[in-house]
């Protein structure tokens, strides 16, 4: 055989580890479910489709929404909840149970592509006290024991996704190190990580360093550049968001993982809640977010070494998250409850701006707001009652509708209630104070929303995409000759 026909495997396998270096980071997204008013998982994932998004982030194994996805192509990161580690930390039998019903089934011909399950999420926040930290590591060393067993240990990737509190710096990035308590825990974590070739994933949030210090410059916040950087020796921070992700390369590198590849589980700006939190400043950050990630400029620690992928917070607003942290909380989607683009975006993938969803079925176009003809001086109990209930929070400071004055608000409140109650007439009564009208009551740009059909969107249409299992195969094979040539 002539010799150079002998060295053109090693000459393949080269050029396919070069080829790893200039892989551009990808952009995905989180897909929650703390929501009333809900499309369709189809209608959903017609939407990512729409906006050539390709990776899809769970926060638990939603066999519903995994079904959806089927057939699409799209990569999915499955979640486990923190209060589940402690049983699949004990438990053998229930981490293949997990497996079995949660990932296998699944990963059929034509079926979905599950390529991460995220172990927790943020187990180890301060605020938890420590409580799901012992459960981390068993829980991992078990669900990847049936992940072998079910012969998916080299296709599914287990992963972390932690909150950025753990790890810190006295001043400066270079001087990143992950918190004491966890530098034991951090140590395996990192091994186990590397020995599988999975990412670190961090969530990183410029905007609750705004929200949370009146001290903090505003501009250092986004990506155009900052009257405030921060110079590190020969480095200098126009932006938070390289300086939060640097301080955690600093970490990495102190317990000797300084090439372990980084993800961002999560990262985002909210439209609403807060006075830094509006259409315009999510619209300037994710954009300027995404042209950053992927012109490949890295960061002054890693240069031309962006994160491997970017998970923006989030695709849809969620109305019954907790507002503990804020009344923002309720509004990082990039698109409204219902698949509506908030703001042009361009993310990147060759599609132009945000396209919206498509057949979404709404409840019939009717509102419930205050009846003009009756005295409104007892409303404030009807309003405590409905807003306890339904999501009111664009009413407060920093809100779309803050400024819509007494009536209004009362009959935001009247209809927020009205449409959670799926429009029955009985919920807009509110001792007579309340009357149902087929005039949209929306003022400028505060929106009175119309609730979507549950029981028409809950129709189920899995796509036929042209996805096929053995190419996932095959790239897989050439995901573990570019992990093995950038260890």
């Amino acid at each position: 055989m002539p010799r150079t026909l002998q060295l053109l495997p090693l000459l393949l396998l080269f050029l396919l580890q070069r080829s790893c270096l200039f892989v551009q980071s990808a952009i995905g997204v989180n897909w929650g479910t703390l929501a009333s008013h809900r499309i369709s998982p189809p209608v959903v994932v017609d939407l990512l489709r729409q906006n050539k998004i390709q990776k899809v982030k769970l926060f638990d194994s939603n066999q519903e929404f995994i079904k959806a996805l089927m057939g699409s192509g799209i990569e999915i990161m499955v979640g486990i909840p923190n209060d589940v580690l402690g049983s699949l930390a004990s438990s053998v039998s229930a981490s293949d149970a997990f497996v079995a019903q949660n990932i296998s089934r699944f990963m059929v011909k034509g079926g979905a592509d599950i390529r991460y399950i995220a172990v927790g999420n943020e187990p180890f926040l301060t605020s938890y006290q420590g409580q799901f930290q012992q459960y981390v590591l068993p829980a991992m060393a078990n669900i990847q024991q049936s992940l072998t067993k079910a012969n998916l240990a080299g296709y599914v990737k287990l992963v972390v996704p932690c909150n950025a509190d753990a790890y810190q710096s006295p001043s400066l990035p270079s001087q990143g190190a992950f918190r004491a308590d966890l530098t034991q825990l951090m140590t395996q974590l990192l091994t186990f990580l590397n020995t599988n070739g999975s990412p670190f994933f961090v969530n990183i949030y410029p905007f609750l360093s705004l929200y949370q210090s009146s001290d903090f410059p505003q501009d250092y916040a986004f990506f155009e550049g900052s009257t405030h950087p921060v110079v590190d020796g020969p480095n200098v921070y126009y932006n938070a968001f390289d300086g939060n992700y640097d301080t955690l390369v600093a970490a990495l590198n102190k317990l000797g993982f300084g090439q372990m590849p980084i993800a961002i589980g999560e990262v985002g700006w909210p439209t609403e809640g807060a006075p830094s939190a509006n259409l315009s400043a999510a619209r300037v950050f994710n954009q300027g977010l995404i042209s950053h990630v992927l012109s490949n400029k890295g960061t002054p620690l890693r240069p031309g070494v962006p994160p491997v992928d970017v998970y923006l917070f989030s695709l849809l607003d969620e109305e019954q998250k907790s507002v503990l942290p804020g009344n923002f909380e309720r509004h990082w989607g990039i698109f409204s409850f219902d698949g509506q683009a908030k703001y042009p975006l361009n993310l990147g993938l060759g599609n132009g701006v945000l396209k919206n969803a498509k057949d979404v079925n709404y409840m019939p176009a009717r509102w419930c707001v205050a009846n003009p003809y009756k005295d409104l001086d007892g409303a404030v109990n009807h309003i405590n009652v409905a807003c306890n209930i339904a999501d009111c929070t664009t009413l407060y400071y920093g809100g779309s509708c803050n400024a819509i004055g007494e009536k209004g608000n009362i009959s935001y409140a009247f209809n927020s209630y009205y449409q959670l109650q799926k429009q029955d007439a009985r919920s807009c009564d509110f001792d007579g104070m309340g009357m149902i009208t087929y005039l949209d009551p929306s003022v400028g740009d505060c929106r009175f929303l119309v609730g979507v059909d549950d029981v028409v969107n809950a129709g189920f249409r899995v796509h036929s995409g042209n996805f096929r299992f053995w190419v996932l195969g095959l790239f897989w094979v050439f995901v573990c000759i570019c992990t093995c040539g950038s260890l």
